[in-house]
């Protein structure tokens, strides 16, 4: 009995591993709008009743195949803040122009103003992405590289803010030049 318990859950994790495979390629594709449970159903292969039995919605589907969009990266510790920095912003600079989630995270950021499951999950996400420069600049206000009183959260959408312009907004090269100015900018 127990085998036959271990064959199903082994099915059971495919299955679901198909639909969240199918949500995701379907969300980087069309972004949230372009997800429909019919189409993954079709292009997974899985019953629409299989899929509404591992998520009641929807929403739930989406927020399962979107925590896949990115891990919390590690935080830089050179010692130093405007290197620290630079590294964070290189990276954001390269996912900005080369990942996934920079063409999903726009359709997230839509559906979250009328979805509060999705705004639960951005806001989640979002805290995920900033927690490394939140990290970095909390460790230069405790050597007193800034002034501990400098507010971290004005400080991360000064270094941040650029980069989701120039690429959602101007289409403008996120250079090493433009993330030196940056942190000229944000970090005298």
């Amino acid at each position: 009995m127990e085998g036959s318990n271990q064959i199903a859950d082994k099915r059971v994790e495919r299955s679901k591993a198909r639909v969240l495979t199918e949500t995701y390629r379907q969300l980087v594709q069309s972004g949230v709008g372009g997800v429909s449970i019919d189409e993954v159903s079709r292009a997974s292969g899985i019953s629409k009743t299989t899929i509404y039995r591992h998520w009641p919605s929807r929403s739930a589907l989406l927020i399962d195949a979107c925590s896949r969009l990115g891990n919390t990266p590690d935080a830089p510790d050179t010692g130093n803040l405007r290197s620290d920095v630079r590294t964070l912003l290189a990276r954001l600079s390269d996912q900005l122009q080369t990942a996934n989630w920079s063409s999903v995270y726009p359709s997230i950021i839509d559906a979250a103003e009328r979805d509060h499951e999705i705004n639960t999950l951005q806001a989640g996400l979002h805290k995920n992405f900033m927690a490394p420069f939140e990290t970095v600049i909390e460790r230069a206000k405790a050597r007193g590289e800034i002034p501990s009183d400098r507010d971290t959260s004005d400080l991360i959408a000064i270094l941040v803010g650029p980069f989701f312009f120039r690429r959602w907004f101007s289409k403008e090269e996120m250079s090493v030049q433009f993330i030196h100015a940056i942190i000229e900018t944000a970090i005298p």
